[in-house]
């Protein structure tokens, strides 16, 4: 996720609760990903390559906003493969090469 607009970042050790706050909403296009939504408090629980419950992140798919619940990057395979869930629990998988790319910010 580009950190360029964030206001505040907030880190819980115990619950290991994100909260990030931004001026405002930011779409960005990422070559391989499509069209990527943050809204302007996101929310997620962490654990060891996750992220849980993650709140005001969503993505394009055939001119359909799918809110992004889960985020997983799999370590174990070659090439390693970042998974993002929806709530339904539908995953898709990338290599994790695809978010690496440095996204274009949409206006």
């Amino acid at each position: 996720m580009p950190l360029n607009h964030l206001n505040e970042f907030g880190y819980k050790k115990t619950t290991r609760f994100i909260g990030l706050k931004q001026q405002k909403n930011f779409k960005y296009l990422f070559k391989e990903l499509g069209l990527t939504s943050y809204g302007a408090e996101i929310t997620t629980l962490t654990r060891d390559f996750q992220l849980k419950r993650l709140t005001s992140v969503k993505s394009k798919e055939m001119m359909i906003w799918i809110t992004l619940f889960d985020v997983f990057v799999d370590d174990t395979k070659v090439p390693r493969k970042i998974y993002f869930a929806n709530l339904m629990g539908l995953p898709q998988s990338y290599p994790t090469t695809t978010v690496e790319d440095e996204p274009k910010e949409m206006k």
